[in-house]
C-alpha cells in the first residue's frame, strides 16, 4: 500500500540518522514523529528559520497549483510566513506539461508571497505522471510544533474536512462518479482553498500546536497531534465541518470525508479561554472555524465516533488511484 512510511520505520531507520543534528545547537526542532517542519535558530536573531519538504505525485491535474500550498502549509502550521521555495520537477517523458506546471507554480507562489529560488527539472520515462518535490522556507517569531498540545486545550479546525481530497475526486475521478456536473464544478474550485497560510496567521499567537492534515485526512492529522504531544484527543465527529460537495463525491466514491487528503483545513489546539478569540479572528479573516474536541492526559490516541484510533490512518484515495492504474 502506498503512503507515508510508518512511525515505527521512521523511529528505526530515520530519526537516529540525522548527521550532526543532535549536536547542533541551532537545530531547535529536528525530525520527529508528526513534526512536518524543522526549526533552526538564526545566530544573532530573534527569528527562527522554518523548513519543510513535501512531494506531490498522485494528483494528475493542477499538480503545480497544489504543490505550492501543500509545501507552504507546513511552514504556516509552524507559525511562520513562507518566503522561499525550491522545486524539483520530475516529468514522465518530453510530452509532459512542463509549461503548464511551471505557470501554475509561479501563480501559486505569488499567491502566498513566496519566491521560487531554485530546484531541478528532468525527464524520467519510468514515471506515469509528474512528480514534484518542494522545499519551503520561512521565518517565525515563535515556532509552533505539532507536539505542543496540552491537557485542557480545545481542538479547532478551520474551513472543513477533505478539501484537497474533494478537489482531487472531482478532477481525477469526476467523469467516473455519479455526481451532478454542477457539484463537480464547485468541487474543482476547492483547489483554490487548500492554502492554510492565512488561517494559521489568524490564530498562531494562541496556538499550542498546529498541524496541516494531508494524507489520511483530518483523522490522520488529529492522531499525529496526539502522538507527537503524548496526549489523548477526544473529538466529536459530528462537529467536524464537511461540505455538501465533499459528502456527495465521497458517497459516490465510497470513501470517508475524514480520511481523504485534508489540505485546506488547519488543525490547532488552543487554551480553552482562547477559543472565542480564535474563532472570531478566523471569521474576521473570512474563514470558517469550529471547536471539535478537547485534549486530555492519557496514552496517545484519538477518541472519535465511539472508538479509539491508535494506528496510522491510511488515505481512502489510494485504492482509487491503484484501481485506475490497473484499469489503464
Amino acid at each position: 500500500m502506498p503512503g507515508k512510511v510508518s512511525p515505527d520505520e521512521l523511529l528505526a531507520h530515520v530519526f537516529g540518522r540525522t548527521g550532526t543534528a543532535a549536536e547542533d545547537e541551532t537545530v531547535l526542532q529536528g525530525p520527529a514523529n508528526g513534526e512536518d517542519a524543522a526549526a533552526i535558530a538564526f545566530p544573532g536573531s530573534d527569528e527562527t528559520l522554518v523548513v519543510s519538504s513535501d512531494p506531490i505525485s498522485l494528483a494528475a491535474s493542477q499538480v503545480g497549483t497544489l504543490g505550492v500550498p501543500v509545501a507552504c502549509n507546513d511552514i504556516a502550521a509552524s507559525g511562520a510566513d513562507p518566503r522561499w521555495l525550491t522545486v524539483v520537477i520530475m516529468l514522465p517523458g518530453e510530452d509532459a506539461p512542463l509549461e503548464e506546471i511551471t505557470r501554475d507554480l509561479d501563480v501559486a507562489a505569488r499567491d502566498v508571497g513566496a519566491s521560487i529560488v531554485g530546484g531541478h527539472s528532468e525527464y524520467v520515462d519510468q514515471l506515469e505522471r509528474p512528480l514534484l518535490s518542494l522545499t519551503a522556507m520561512g521565518t517565525a517569531e515563535s515556532f509552533v510544533p505539532t507536539g505542543g498540545a496540552e491537557p485542557g486545550d480545545s481542538v479547532l479546525v478551520t474551513k472543513a474536512a477533505g478539501i484537497e481530497g474533494t478537489a482531487i475526486l472531482a478532477t481525477d475521478f469526476g467523469d467516473e462518479l455519479a455526481v451532478d456536473d454542477a457539484v463537480c464544478e464547485r468541487a474543482e474550485a476547492f483547489v483554490e482553498e487548500i492554502s492554510v497560510v492565512p488561517d494559521a496567521r489568524a490564530i498562531r499567537e494562541h496556538a499550542t500546536a498546529m498541524h496541516d492534515p494531508t494524507e489520511g485526512g483530518v483523522l490522520a492529522g488529529l492522531l499525529e497531534i496526539a502522538r507527537a504531544s503524548g496526549v489523548r484527543l477526544e473529538v466529536d465527529r459530528d462537529s467536524v465541518p464537511v461540505r455538501e460537495e465533499t459528502r456527495a463525491l465521497c458517497e459516490a466514491a465510497g470513501v470517508d470525508p475524514l480520511r481523504i487528503f485534508g489540505s485546506g483545513a488547519l488543525l490547532a489546539t488552543v487554551p480553552g479561554d482562547a477559543v472565542a478569540d480564535c474563532l472570531a479572528a478566523l471569521e474576521c479573516a473570512g474563514f470558517e472555524g469550529a471547536k471539535i474536541g478537547t485534549v486530555s492526559a492519557g496514552e496517545p490516541e484519538l477518541a472519535v465516533g465511539g472508538g479509539s484510533i491508535t494506528d496510522p490512518v491510511e488515505d481512502d484515495l489510494y485504492p482509487l488511484w491503484e484501481r485506475a492504474d490497473t484499469e489503464n
